[in-house]
């Protein structure tokens, strides 16, 4: 018995041993990944500064919150020399809250050009983003060497990389007619939506939401009949009641939606007390506040066009339980990833940090993201990229995360492929000599 002891006791020390040897391994391995990601960084022990531009206030204050969070956080998760960041620079996040105003956004921009920062972000509202595209290329027009991008994370107006395209603009979310695309190609072969009502912000977006939808509803499914159409004034409707009781009067089941934010969570809140049954189609269902509202009664009625979903795996679902862990909190903007992956890559190959020479690497650039390898299309400064449609269902064994602590999630139903998301553009760019 006692030499089954002492035998059991070796056992342990020399699983010991080799653990702890195991360990010593690996942390010399990343130290040498990390000396040689050093070693081979162009422009490491730089500082980056990108100004944030959107709402920390008003209603749609929550979604700015975890937006700016995202930013800080990847900020401090990619800065200095790492595989996400081959040029090896440190990010610095500066925030100014824009209160979803056009005009407030112009006060920001000049104080952030007045701290000297070279790169800004914004994407909440294409009302701002229009206002910005424009001041951005007024500003670099009349003060050369000092020229400004802008990193557009959520502004999704097809204008923006077609008839009002601009070289200093750059999308990393996928537009108002790629989603749509992905989202009436699906809707195609849905035989039970008969009937499909509109409802969205009245502003571009959610004009362009409404007209890509009849139009592609028209090509891919003449059968559907369009019931009803509305536009309501962003971020100012606090009872969607009335329009619930119209969008029940007109006997859709369906409805497609644009909206975010305040404006949609309340929608969806509207729906579930007025007993409405028929389909969500949006873009933006995932967003802060919308899944607490939508709870276990919209479970397989609601659907999301995005970007990216819960289940990525790999690194992403690592980042996101981090984040969630961290914040209590969902990650959702993944074009916040795209942004710091491609602005380290331009950034790299220029050896340089100069906003001239880093917009002339961002055109065209191809490189690898968490959705696969995606590119910034030359022609208009569009991030072409794989979409998904995901569907509201409670967690499973396969579709395990927990959105907003509701034990529900939004579950993969279909990937599209860039080529079947992409669309044309009619951009004529105006390049800088």
């Amino acid at each position: 018995m006692k030499f089954a002891f002492k035998t059991l006791a070796v056992a342990a020390m020399v699983g010991l041993a080799l653990t702890a040897t195991a360990q010593a391994q690996s942390a010399r391995q990343a130290k040498r990944e990390q000396a040689s990601a050093a070693s081979n960084a162009p422009l490491a022990g730089q500082t980056v500064k990108i100004a944030w531009i959107d709402p920390l206030s008003g209603l749609m204050a929550p979604v700015g919150s975890n937006q700016v969070k995202s930013f800080q956080f990847f900020a401090e998760k990619f800065s200095g020399p790492n595989k996400h960041n081959p040029a090896g620079v440190k990010w610095e996040v500066v925030p100014f809250d824009n209160k979803l105003s056009p005009a407030e956004s112009l006060t920001a921009l000049q104080s952030a050009i007045d701290q000297g920062i070279r790169y800004i972000t914004q994407g909440n509202g294409s009302s701002v983003a229009g206002a910005l595209i424009e001041a951005v290329a007024r500003h670099n027009a009349r003060n050369p060497g000092k020229e400004v991008v802008f990193l557009n994370h959520s502004a999704v107006d097809p204008d923006f990389t077609n008839s009002k395209c601009n070289y200093w603009h750059f999308r990393f979310d996928a537009d108002t007619s790629m989603k749509m695309e992905a989202l009436t190609t699906f809707m195609k072969d849905e035989t039970s939506v008969k009937k499909v009502y509109l409802l969205n912000q009245n502003y571009s977006h959610g004009h362009q939401v409404a007209k890509y939808a009849k139009e592609l509803l028209a090509s891919k499914r003449p059968d559907i009949q369009v019931v009803g159409e509305d536009l309501h004034p962003l971020a100012q409707v606090r009872d969607f009641a009335p329009y619930i009781a119209k969008i029940k009067a007109s006997g859709a089941d369906a409805v497609i939606t644009g909206n975010w934010g305040s404006d949609l969570a309340l929608l969806v809140k509207a729906a579930v007390e007025g007993g409405y049954n028929g389909k969500f189609y949006t873009y933006y269902a995932g967003v802060t506040g919308t899944p607490t509202a939508l709870g276990q009664s919209a479970a397989g009625k609601v659907y999301q066009i995005s970007y990216n979903h819960y289940h990525m795996g790999g690194e992403y679902s690592q980042w996101q339980n981090e984040f969630q862990k961290k914040f209590n909190a969902d990650f959702y903007t993944g074009s916040v990833i795209h942004i710091y992956r491609a602005l380290s890559e331009a950034m790299a190959r220029a050896k340089s940090t100069d906003p001239v020479k880093v917009a002339k690497e961002l055109e065209g650039l191809k490189f690898t993201s968490y959705n696969g390898e995606v590119e910034m299309r030359k022609t208009d400064h569009q991030l072409q990229q794989p979409l998904y449609l995901s569907r509201w269902q409670k967690t499973d064994n396969k579709f395990t995360y927990n959105v907003e602590n509701t034990g529900m999630t939004f579950a993969l139903v279909r990937e599209f492929p860039s080529y079947v998301s992409s669309t044309p553009t009619s951009c004529a760019m105006q390049r800088p000599n």
